[in-house]
C-alpha cells in the first residue's frame, strides 16, 4: 500500500491554498504549483494571513506556524510535482483544462503516484480516462473554507481500485477530516442536493415570492440553517454556482439544475458574490445589504 509523504497541490486559489494549509498541518510535505507568480503570491499571502490570525488568537504557537510554513514549497514548474505521492488538482471547473493538466502529469509522474481532483461536479471517470492510471485516480472534494469544514467527499469511479480508495480515505482522516464515500455521479452528494436548493431560492426571488432578506431569514430560522440560500450562493460565488449548474444540467437534462435567468444576468453583470463585493448582497458597507436588482 502506498505511503503518502509528499503531496502536490495544483492551484493556489481559495480552495487550493486551503487544501495546502490543512495538508501541511497534517504533517505532510506540500508542493503548491500555480501557472503565474501573482496567483502563487496570493495563495501564499492567504495562508500567511490565516496562520497569523491563529497565532494571535492563541490557537497556534509561533513555532508551529514556522514549522507548518517550512513544509510548503511554492513553484511555477509542473515538473517539480513528479516526486509527489499524491497530487490534488484544484483549478477552474473546466473539463478540457483539467484533462490537459492530467495528461501532462501522467507523463511526468511514476505509475505509483495517485491523482485526485477537487472538482465539485465533473465526473471523475472523464478526468481519469485521459491518463494511464484510471485505477489510481479519485475525487477528493474539500469544502470551503477548507481549514474549517470537516467534510471531504471521496469519489470512486468505476475504475478506481479499492486500495486507492482506502489510501485516500485514510489520508483524508489523517487531516482531521470526515470522509464520505460518493459514487462518480455528477455533483456527487452535496452539490446534487444543494444546487437545486440554491437555484430554487433564486427562482423564488425572481418570482416575487419574498425579498432577498426574507427568503434567507425564513430558511435560517425555519430550518435552523446557518446561512440562507442566497447568502450561501454569494459565499460559494455566483459564477461558480452558475458554472456548476450548467455542468449538472448538461449531464442530467433535468429542469431543477437549469440556471435561472436572474443568475445568468448577475454573472454577466459581474455580481459574483462576496469575492466581487456584490451579489444578492452588497458587501461594500459595514454590514451586507440586499442588492437592488430591480425586481
Amino acid at each position: 500500500m502506498t505511503s503518502i509523504k509528499t503531496v502536490g497541490v495544483i492551484g493556489a486559489g481559495i480552495m487550493g491554498s486551503g487544501i495546502a494549509q490543512v495538508v501541511a498541518q497534517g504533517g505532510y510535505a506540500v508542493i503548491v504549483r500555480e501557472a503565474e507568480q501573482r496567483f502563487l503570491d496570493k495563495g501564499r499571502q492567504a495562508i500567511d494571513g490565516r496562520l497569523q490570525r491563529a497565532v494571535e488568537k492563541g490557537r497556534m504557537t509561533v513555532e508551529e506556524q514556522a514549522a507548518l510554513l517550512e513544509r510548503i514549497r511554492w513553484t511555477l514548474a509542473l515538473e517539480e510535482l513528479s516526486g509527489a505521492d499524491l497530487i490534488i488538482e484544484a483549478i477552474t471547473e473546466d473539463l478540457p483544462l483539467k484533462q490537459d493538466l492530467f495528461r501532462a502529469l501522467d507523463r511526468l509522474c511514476p505509475p505509483s503516484t495517485i491523482f485526485a481532483s477537487n472538482t465539485s461536479c465533473i465526473g471523475i471517470m472523464a478526468l481519469a480516462s485521459v491518463t494511464g492510471r484510471t485505477d489510481r485516480f479519485v475525487g477528493l472534494h474539500f469544502f470551503n473554507p477548507v481549514p474549517l469544514m470537516k467534510l471531504v467527499e471521496v469519489v470512486r469511479s468505476i475504475r478506481t481500485s479499492a486500495e486507492t480508495f482506502q489510501i485516500v480515505s485514510d489520508f483524508a482522516t489523517s487531516l482531521g477530516k470526515e470522509p464520505v464515500a460518493a459514487k462518480d455521479n455528477c455533483g456527487f452528494i452535496v452539490n446534487r442536493l444543494l444546487v437545486p436548493y440554491l437555484l430554487d431560492a433564486i427562482r423564488a426571488l425572481e418570482a416575487g415570492v419574498a425579498s432577498t432578506a426574507d427568503i434567507d431569514k425564513a430558511m435560517r430560522l425555519g430550518c435552523n440553517h446557518p446561512m440562507g440560500p442566497l447568502e450561501l450562493a454569494d459565499f460559494v460565488g455566483l459564477d461558480t454556482t452558475y458554472a456548476i449548474a450548467n455542468i449538472m444540467f448538461e449531464e442530467y437534462w433535468e429542469q431543477r439544475y437549469a440556471p435561472p435567468p436572474l443568475l445568468k444576468k448577475m454573472v454577466i453583470a459581474g455580481y459574483h458574490g462576496r469575492k466581487s463585493g456584490r451579489g444578492f448582497y452588497d458587501y461594500s458597507g459595514p454590514t451586507p445589504q440586499a442588492t437592488d436588482l430591480g425586481l
